[in-house]
């Protein structure tokens, strides 16, 4: 399920079965054009695997969107921004939150966060309609899922 009307509906009738939050981490820098270009592949990259796995698990999974910080190395603002995310989810029905990011600082971070982080390399081709990229997107997103389990 995702944040729009229609799957918030579904959710709010079967909300005792959706008990895991994906919360999508999307670096944005406005450093220089290369820089700005990567995070904006980055982030279209990241989008696709975070709907490709709340597909995977329709009913089960509530799709947050894509939460946006500037690039840093210190992330303790966002962690602590990220933790009252996750403590007001735990309001909810949601048992378990997860956080996927691209940016490895972020591992730095991951003892510090109340949630389970879901890290993965970024994919540098630029072209996420390749049927290169879109191989190896779904390679990842079944390796992901198959960790997402683990936790349940």
């Amino acid at each position: 399920m995702q944040w729009n009307k229609q799957d918030l509906g579904q959710y709010f009738t079967a909300e005792e079965y959706i008990d895991t939050l994906l919360i999508p981490l999307m670096q944005v820098t406005f450093k220089d054009q290369k820089e700005m270009e990567k995070s904006a592949v980055q982030q279209e990259t990241g989008m696709i695997f975070v709907r490709e796995m709340e597909k995977q698990f329709k009913g089960r999974i509530f799709l947050m969107p894509a939460y946006h910080y500037l690039a840093s190395e210190d992330l303790s603002a966002e962690v602590t921004r990220l933790n009252e995310w996750a403590a007001k989810a735990g309001e909810r029905s949601f048992k378990h939150v997860f956080f996927f990011s691209f940016d490895p600082h972020w591992k730095k971070q991951e003892r510090n966060l109340e949630g389970n982080l879901l890290w993965m390399p970024a994919i540098q081709s630029g072209d996420t309609q390749s049927k290169e990229t879109q191989s190896i997107i779904k390679n990842q997103v079944a390796q992901l899922t198959d960790l997402i389990k683990t936790y349940w």
